[in-house]
């Protein structure tokens, strides 16, 4: 996959990313040293899907955990977006864009010796169908291979994918930890099994010596290694002996681990509060950041008839009303960077759209005045005897964002009521439609994962992909993401992308709030920080000293 950037959406990169330690040893020049163990504190442990198996698992941090004891076929360089050999050292795709034809490096073995060659490749593929059918569905890295049909080893370092109809994200998806390849002994074990790490044996850096779900996972250093991809700087063993992964709840707790020198890197799901931020910056540590590619952090509208959100001015209203400067500074910090458009900056085939979604408070209520919404006694807009009020449930803790959009509304006279789920509710809401408005995420280097949120044939949630717009509305949406995910060539793609942000916004049907941005904070004595394209923790160069 080529990036394509146009010179606006380039410097709106620059302006985000803040990449530091993006590609190699330390910027100070000072020599690695080899041995030592790094600490590294996460947010804790997903709750409800406790898993450490590549093809699974969609939770941020695991998947950072095995971008370091599993490698891919493929590589992503964060810079550039482009897809760059790996355990393939070259590929082919057919003009049909049905076949995938990859080379494999020779020499390289799992942890266990087990040769990783063309048949364990073809092995890997087949398991993954099969754990979807295991799973019904439900493995995360399902929506990785949508077409793939099958696999075959062609000799011992050429392997076959053949899929049955074209994906243009398929490429892309090789470079993922979903499709890291592990020893194919593991697709014996059954999907709960894996999940805990049973048989899970990789052939990177590092090796997965336990996991301990809720408590720890801990990686060591991995002999005889020497097939790192072009984005790192070392290619070859590790120069740290062993990786500690334990959960921290609390993000205060985490930074202060942090400050005290008891863990070595502080990895918040949420971005660093300007106080903790401030405390890690004068304590000599420093703050590490890269926008998450995928979709931005959005909202998205319950149209069914009868819900007010059904009436396209006041979705319009709404992307005019939030003042996004404002958001951000306040929740992340005055240097947080503004949300530009419908996808995060480092997403490929990524559209500037700052001039649709700029902040126009006057006008925001002149769309409302047009559509016949008349401002009450009590400031609250309403229409035919009906008050605009918008049901907002909110299914974790959010911090303050929900209280400062329904602020930004009131400005309006868009009374927007927040509602907290019960546990049950959370897991019932999106299928019942008891909601106006809601936010979502997909994290992936490929605008196509935004078809996992709306395209209702393949979405994790039916029922937000069903009731984000109009039948016509889906339908259009649909018809785009066929064109830019069913074709080979790169500039029907980037068109195809290009204009489904324009429709998705000119119609409001997304309501950008802020850029995601992974920040972590790392000690002086690590050198060598870098990130994935995909923002998870790559240690390939990272030694301590």
């Amino acid at each position: 996959m080529r990036r394509f950037v146009t010179a606006a959406a380039a410097l709106a990169l620059a302006g985000s990313l803040a990449a530091c330690g993006g590609g190699g040893a330390d910027a100070s020049g000072g020599t690695p040293k080899a041995g030592g163990t790094l600490k590294v504190s996460f947010w804790p442990d997903n709750a409800n899907f406790s898993c450490i198996d590549p093809f699974q698992v969609y939770w941020i941090e695991h998947r950072s955990i095995i971008r370091n004891f599993a490698d891919s076929l493929t590589d992503q360089d964060p810079e550039t977006g482009k897809i760059v050999p790996w355990l393939a050292e070259k590929w082919e795709i057919s003009a049909d864009g049905l076949t995938y034809t990859f080379h494999l490096r020779d020499g390289v073995t799992f942890a266990n010796g087990k040769p990783l060659d063309a048949q364990a490749v073809a092995d890997n593929a087949l398991g993954w169908i099969d754990t979807v059918k295991q799973t019904n569905g439900a493995a995360y890295g399902a929506s990785y291979i949508q077409g793939l049909s099958g696999a075959k080893a062609v000799d011992a370092t050429t392997v076959q994918f053949t899929l049955s109809k074209p994906n243009s994200s398929f490429l892309q998806a090789t470079s993922t930890t979903n499709l890291a390849i592990v020893d194919p002994a593991a697709f014996g074990e059954q999907p709960a099994e894996r999940c805990t790490g049973k048989g899970v044996v990789g052939s990177g850096q590092f090796q997965l010596d336990h996991y301990t779900p809720k408590v720890e996972t801990v990686l060591t250093k991995r002999p005889g290694y020497t097939w790192g991809s072009e984005t790192s700087q070392n290619r070859g063993e590790a120069k740290l002996d062993k990786v500690i992964f334990n959960y921290v709840a609390e993000d205060s707790v985490r930074t202060g681990n942090l400050v005290s020198g008891a863990s070595d890197i502080a990895w918040p799901r949420n971005p660093f509060s300007p106080q903790d931020q401030t405390l890690i910056e004068k304590s000599g540590d420093m703050i590490e950041q890269r926008s998450l590619p995928g979709p931005a952090s959005a909202l998205y509208a319950n149209t069914s008839a009868g819900r007010p959100l059904s009436d396209p001015a006041v979705r319009k209203a709404i992307v005019k009303a939030i003042d996004a400067k404002t958001y951000a500074s306040t929740l992340f910090g005055a240097d947080y960077p503004v949300v530009q458009g419908l996808f995060d900056t480092t997403t490929p085939y990524f559209k500037p759209l700052g001039d649709k979604i700029a902040f126009d408070q006057a006008g925001a209520k002149q769309i409302l005045d047009a559509a016949g919404w008349v401002p009450g006694a009590d400031g609250v807009r309403a229409k035919d005897g009906k008050q605009l009020v918008l049901d907002y449930p909110l299914t974790t803790a959010a911090g303050g964002g929900p209280e400062l959009l329904q602020a930004q509304l009131k400005e309006v006279g868009i009374k927007l009521e927040l509602r907290q789920l019960t546990t049950a509710q959370s897991a019932t809401y999106l299928t019942e439609g008891t909601y106006d408005l809601t936010g979502t995420y997909f994290t992936r280097a490929d605008p196509g994962a935004l078809q996992f949120i709306l395209n209702p044939d393949v979405a994790n949630s039916k029922g937000l992909a069903q009731r984000f717009g109009s039948a016509a509305d889906i339908a259009k949406v649909q018809e785009l993401f066929g064109q830019a995910v069913g074709t080979t060539d790169t500039k029907q793609a980037e068109q195809a992308y290009g204009q489904l942000q324009d429709y998705l916004i000119d119609q409001a049907l997304m309501i950008p709030l802020f850029e995601r941005v992974q920040k972590a904070g790392v000690s002086k004595d690590v050198h060598g920080f870098a990130f994935t394209s995909e923002a998870f923790l790559k240690l390939n160069d990272v030694w301590k000293g």
